[in-house]
C-alpha cells in the first residue's frame, strides 16, 4: 500500500491516519520508503525507470535486466498490467474467419493478430467466451497469441509421431493436433495435470493419446519431441501476480537443475533425424538460451536449429523456443 502511494502520488499522511477504521500513521522505515518520491518517478515515455517501481523482487529485476538490456524496464512495466484474452482459432475444424462470424453471434468482438496466423484477441465480452458456441463446439481454444506463435515455430510437418513431453493441460499438444496428421503423445510427471486433455481434445475433434513413462519406451522413439518445461513462468506474470513474489531465488535455482534434468531425459525419446524442442514461459536467458547451451555443451548429438523469444513488447506473454535436430 506503501508502494501504491508512491505510484499514484497520494499522500500518505491522510490515508494511514489511525482515525475509525483507518490504519495506523507510518513509522520509523516505513516513512523512509516515501522519501524521494519525485526523484524515484522519473520515466521516459511514461515508463517508470526506477527499480524500486519495477513491481519486482531485486533478484528478478537483475535477471530481466541481464537478459534484456535495452528494454528490461518497459517489460517490467507490462508485466503489471492486465493481460489480453486471445483465442486460437482450431483450423482442424474451420477457418479463423468462420471463428470470428461464430463468436459474433455470441457478441464477441475479436481481432485477428499477426503474431500467429490462428490468433485471435478479445476485444469485447471476454467472460462469454467460455459460454460461447464456437468455444463449446470447439471453434476456439484459450491460449496466448505467443504460445501459438511457438507451436507455429516447431517443424511439425514432416512429422508422423510427437511427444508433448511436459504436456500439462494440453494446449500445446491440441494447438498441434490441429495443424498436424501427426499422431501426438502427451505425458506429464503428474498425470492429473493432464486430465482434462481427453475433454479437451473430443471438443476440439482431435486425437491425443495420454501415456505414463513405460508406454513412452514403448511408443518411441519419436520424431519431434517438445519439452515446455517447468520453469519460473516470469513470462506469464501478468497473468499470475502472486507468483512472481512468491517465487524465490532458491525456487528458481531448482528449476534450473530440474530444467537440465529434464532435457537430458527427454532427449533419448528423439529418433534418427528427429527433432528436440525445448520450451519456456520465460524471460530469463539462465532459462532459455543459457540452459540450450549448456545441454548441447553436455551432448554432441544435437545441433541448434533456431531459436527464439517473445516478449510482452511482442503483445504477447513471454516466451522462448529452441529447435534441436539429432545429427545424421
Amino acid at each position: 500500500m506503501i508502494g501504491l502511494c508512491k505510484l499514484q502520488r497520494l499522500d500518505a499522511s491522510e490515508l494511514f491516519s489511525g482515525v475509525g477504521h483507518a490504519p495506523a500513521p507510518l513509522e520509523g522505515s516505513e516513512t523512509g520508503l516515501l522519501m524521494d518520491a519525485d526523484q524515484q518517478h522519473a520515466s521516459i515515455e511514461g515508463v517508470e525507470t526506477s527499480r524500486q517501481n519495477w513491481n519486482l523482487q531485486a533478484w528478478c529485476v537483475d535477471l530481466l535486466q541481464a537478459s534484456h538490456p535495452k528494454n528490461a524496464a518497459e517489460i517490467a512495466q507490462l508485466l503489471s498490467k492486465r493481460a489480453p484474452v486471445d483465442l486460437r482459432a482450431n483450423v482442424s475444424k474451420c477457418t479463423i474467419v468462420e471463428a470470428t462470424k461464430l463468436l459474433e453471434t455470441d457478441d464477441i468482438v475479436v481481432e485477428r493478430l499477426q503474431i500467429s496466423e490462428t490468433a485471435l484477441r478479445v476485444k469485447s465480452n471476454p467472460r462469454k467466451v467460455k459460454t460461447s458456441k464456437a468455444y463449446l463446439n470447439g471453434a476456439v481454444e484459450l491460449q496466448d497469441a505467443g504460445s501459438q506463435a511457438l507451436i507455429d515455430a516447431l517443424p511439425i510437418d514432416d512429422c508422423s509421431t510427437i511427444l508433448d513431453y511436459c504436456a500439462g493441460g494440453g494446449g500445446k499438444s491440441l494447438a498441434m493436433a490441429a495443424r498436424s496428421q501427426a499422431r501426438i503423445f502427451a505425458h506429464d510427471v503428474n498425470p492429473k495435470r493432464m486430465q482434462d486433455i481427453p475433454m479437451r481434445a473430443a471438443r476440439a475433434d482431435v486425437n491425443i493419446k495420454c501415456i505414463d513413462q513405460a508406454a513412452i519406451i514403448k511408443q518411441g522413439p519419436f520424431d519431434l519431441v517438445l519439452c515446455d518445461a517447468p520453469c519460473s513462468g516470469s513470462g506469464s506474470w501478468r497473468r499470475s501476480p502472486d507468483a512472481k513474489w512468491k517465487t524465490t531465488k532458491s525456487d528458481f535455482q531448482d528449476l534450473i537443475t530440474l530444467q537440465a534434468q529434464i532435457l537430458n531425459d527427454a532427449s533419448v525419446y528423439v529418433g534418427a533425424g528427429g527433432y528436440f524442442c525445448y520450451a519456456t514461459c520465460s524471460l530469463f536467458a539462465q532459462e532459455n538460451e543459457e540452459q540450450v547451451n549448456a545441454f548441447l555443451k553436455r551432448t554432441d548429438k544435437f545441433t541448434l536449429l533456431s531459436q527464439k523469444s517473445w516478449t510482452p513488447l511482442d503483445g504477447c506473454d513471454g516466451f522462448y523456443v529452441a529447435v534441436m535436430q539429432v545429427k545424421v
